[in-house]
């Protein structure tokens, strides 16, 4: 008696938990710095085909997206993500340390599109030219913004 009221509730609360369907392709957009390291991983941007060896580790993930827009700036359209307090705290770190150097972005585990460390950047916000014709920028935004949406909303959820 006490294993079919357990399977139950457990079916109730299953069908509480049903998830509304998406109207957005699952976008995950991350940071990897230039590495020369040897655990390096290779990759290629797309349209270029230049290879870059990055760390195995991202230096900011989806986690630390806020927003994406698509800015017009004098060289043409690109990215512009914001990031989190503590992202912004990050950043500021690893870009003072590895000037020179380039950070690299990396959507669903492929590059796009690769920045160069010019200055220690301090105000939480990077701009990444990507390897995407200009048509596909404003749904490459959109996918992005509501993928961090919703990974915001979830870790507001577990505080």
């Amino acid at each position: 008696m006490k294993r079919m009221l357990a399977s139950l509730v457990l079916l109730a609360l299953g069908g509480c938990q049903s998830l509304a369907p998406r109207d957005y392709t699952p976008t995950i957009a991350r940071f990897f710095l230039e590495s020369s390291d040897p655990r390096a991983l290779s990759v290629e941007l797309p349209r270029s085909g230049v290879r870059l060896a990055v760390a195995p580790t991202p230096a900011l993930t989806e986690g630390d997206i806020v927003n994406v827009e698509v800015m017009q700036v004098e060289l043409g359209r690109c990215l512009l993500f914001q990031l989190t307090a503590s992202a912004t705290r990050d950043l500021y770190r690893f870009t003072a340390a590895n000037q020179g150097g380039r950070l690299i972005l990396m959507i669903n585990g492929a590059a796009f599109g690769a920045r160069r460390i010019d200055r220690p950047m301090t105000d939480g916000t990077l701009l990444v030219f990507v390897e995407v014709d200009d048509a596909s920028l404003p749904g490459l935004v959109t996918n992005l913004k509501k993928t961090s949406a919703d990974i915001q909303r979830a870790a507001a959820r577990k505080k």
